[in-house]
């Protein structure tokens, strides 16, 4: 399956598309613009990017080539110069990373984090704080 985002003029996704792969294909060969052109047809319109299901910060889950950094989801911008997808900003103090689309802190999450150990970051006081895990005992 190849999915679309639909982009506004601010180059925020608004809705994300399922196509099968039959509609991108011409010749044998898969093209992108086949799917734009199906989608501006269908809804009459629209900036359509293709996105990829499988890719996440720039890694394809499952070992093949990594797609536009990030599936788009809506709320993510579009941007063009990066390639990619960028979700939404968790915080005002976290900086993005180009190569990836993601969003980073500005000091690492410490690294006993784990099954046994959480964070949430502070932002007021821009660091990580332990979440207190609840007791089994309760």
């Amino acid at each position: 399956m190849a999915h679309f985002a639909k982009v506004d003029d601010e180059n925020t996704v608004t809705e994300v598309h399922c196509l099968h792969n039959d509609v991108l294909s011409l010749n044998g060969v898969e093209l992108e613009q086949q799917g734009i052109d199906f989608l501006e047809k269908l809804h009459g319109g629209g900036t359509w990017v293709q996105t990829s299901y499988n890719t996440d910060g720039g890694v394809h889950r499952t070992g093949g080539e990594p797609f536009r950094k990030n599936y788009a989801g809506k709320g993510y911008q579009w941007r063009e110069d990066l390639d990619g997808f960028v979700p939404p900003r968790p915080y005002d103090s976290w900086h993005l990373e180009p190569e990836t689309c993601q969003w980073n802190p500005p000091v690492p999450m410490p690294d006993d984090a784990g099954v046994d150990k959480r964070y949430d970051w502070d932002e007021d006081n821009l660091g990580w704080e332990v979440i207190p895990l609840p007791n089994p005992q309760d």
